[in-house]
């Protein structure tokens, strides 16, 4: 389920049906509002796709609740100066209940930014967005950015739902073929 933080951050809670086991995907602010769709949940993994602060100002609040492991790239805690239990690396997988979290590590957006995949459902952060890519920050390596999107997420099956860290949810076949980011590829 999405949830929409104050700094329109889009926070995900993915969870096991069988086991109930969850993840928290970019843990915004309010946490009290991403802990409410928590309920009867067992968060196993609170993981961030890079450490902007509107990416990750809920995660403390969130692991106290609930004891569950952080967990980013380390290029991102050394970066923003973030901490985590578990630092990721990239085609690294986290078990919840019956699924595994593939994690992507795809540099540009941040040093340490990550894509989560689970099926075909990629949660691609603020590296990929609904016809565009994140803003750009200082730390943002553009060119950098567009070859992880090309050399990983341009990659995936057409049908593959993306869910990015702002804006609305879209899906690879849709941003291939409108996406000004994958113009060049067009031609």
């Amino acid at each position: 389920m999405k949830v929409r933080g104050e700094r329109d951050v889009n926070s995900y809670v993915l969870s096991c049906s069988t086991t109930k086991e969850a993840v928290v995907i970019d843990p915004a602010e309010p946490a009290a509002k991403i802990l409410a769709q928590m309920e009867g949940l067992s968060p196993r993994w609170i993981v961030a796709t890079h450490g902007h602060p509107g990416h990750v100002a809920g995660k403390d609040e969130i692991k106290e609740a609930t004891g569950a492991e952080t967990a980013m790239h380390v290029a991102d805690g050394k970066l923003f100066l973030r901490s985590a239990d578990r630092y990721l690396v990239d085609e690294e997988e986290l078990e919840f209940g019956e699924f595994r979290l593939r994690v992507m590590h795809t540099p540009g957006h941040t040093p340490g930014s990550l894509c989560f995949l689970v099926g075909n459902h990629c949660f691609t952060g603020d590296t990929l967005l609904a016809g565009g890519i994140g803003r750009e920050k200082p730390e943002t390596d553009l060119r950098q950015q567009l070859i992880s999107i090309s050399t990983k997420l341009a990659r995936l099956p057409l049908k593959t739902a993306l869910y990015p860290g702002h804006g609305a949810v879209t899906n690879l076949e849709n941003e291939l073929r409108t996406s000004p980011v994958f113009q060049p590829m067009r031609q």
